[in-house]
């Protein structure tokens, strides 16, 4: 079955200002934060956090519904969902898996890293993510996953910096030697210690467009995942460069009304992807949030209204929300 990934992004190359939107669900927590990347156990019980397995059966229901594009795993539960139940086979669905863990995902309950440079590694080989096994026989058929997710961050630091360009740049050689497709994820620290920059979404804008001006077509990531930084900036990145596709990062959760213009305003200003994990995660009813997500993504409803319907089909199901209407539709992360 042909991918909505591949056939959107087409589209999307061809004519920057079509109405073409591409969703991916981020999962792959389980690298950045351990017990808690579930997410938050709704059933009334003694135990706070939901199992991976329920993590997973949670993919598993979101690619069969088809509603978003993308699925983003780690490595393991690709190997479960991909290679050994073959999840993806007969979907439009695309597989895709974290291929690095930078320090500064290490956001578990049980340290701190915050404040500490970002420092790079990977845990998964392409080897493991394309076959299950390292090495991996070229003369059989990749069944994992082909598309992953690298991700970096820029310190204004010149050795750090140097560091962590150096580490992808021998990823993007590995996986042009192995055919493996890749995003670029950019983050921004939590702290520069003193080396703050005066404009810091000039900066991240910058560093990409460095960053990329030394790579050629068939090393370059096939769009990325950014914070959204307002609509100055992301106009200015799209409009520097529009064979880079630009996409937004979801973030901490809000409310939903939070999430969906967010996905809106981003689309308005040039992004043609959302990647939200914890907005979903963290959702009532993750099918539901994701059904009216897309539905505001293919200008089919207004944030607001998509709340209001979000909200009937909770009460349908007879979930009772985490936030009332009349809260979960107010904007409380926008000015």
């Amino acid at each position: 079955m042909q991918k909505s990934f591949d056939e959107k992004l087409q589209k999307i190359l061809a004519n920057p200002n079509c109405n073409e939107f591409i969703i991916a669900d981020a999962k792959d927590g389980d690298m950045g934060f351990g017990i808690p990347a579930p997410g938050p156990n709704f059933a009334k019980d003694r135990h706070r956090y939901k199992t991976i397995e329920q993590y997973r059966q949670a993919m598993r229901d979101l690619v069969n519904e088809g509603d978003v594009d993308i699925m983003l795993m780690s490595a393991s539960t690709s190997e479960q969902l991909t290679i050994k139940e073959r999840l993806f086979e007969g979907t439009a669905v695309t597989p895709a898996v974290r291929a690095n863990d930078t320090t500064d995902i290490w956001c578990g309950l049980s340290g701190d890293y915050s404040g500490q440079p970002s420092l790079p590694f990977r845990t998964a080989t392409i080897d493991h993510i394309q076959t299950g096994k390292y090495p991996g026989n070229p003369d059989e058929p990749h069944i994992g996953a082909n598309l992953g997710l690298y991700s970096i961050t820029f310190m204004n630091d010149a050795e750090l910096d140097r560091r962590s360009l150096s580490a992808y740049r021998e990823f993007r050689l590995e996986a042009e030697q192995k055919q493996f497709r890749h995003f670029l994820e950019v983050f921004i620290p939590e702290s520069f210690g003193d080396r703050t920059p005066n404009d810091v979404p000039s900066f991240v804008n910058d560093c990409i467009a460095r960053c990329l001006g030394g790579v050629t077509e068939s090393a370059r990531p096939l769009f990325l995942k950014i914070p959204y930084m307002g609509a100055e900036a992301m106009q200015a990145l799209c409009r520097y460069d529009p064979t880079v596709v630009v996409g937004i990062l979801g973030g901490s959760s809000g409310t939903t009304c939070d999430a969906f213009h967010l996905l809106a305003e981003a689309k308005s200003n040039g992004a043609r992807v959302s990647l939200f994990g914890r907005r979903i995660n963290n959702a009532d009813h993750q099918l539901s949030f994701v059904k009216w997500l897309r539905a505001v993504a293919d200008g089919k409803e207004a944030p607001a209204s998509a709340v209001e319907k979000y909200h009937a089909d909770l009460e349908s199901f007879e979930i009772k929300p985490q936030r009332p209407l009349e809260e979960d539709i107010k904007l409380t992360q926008f000015d």
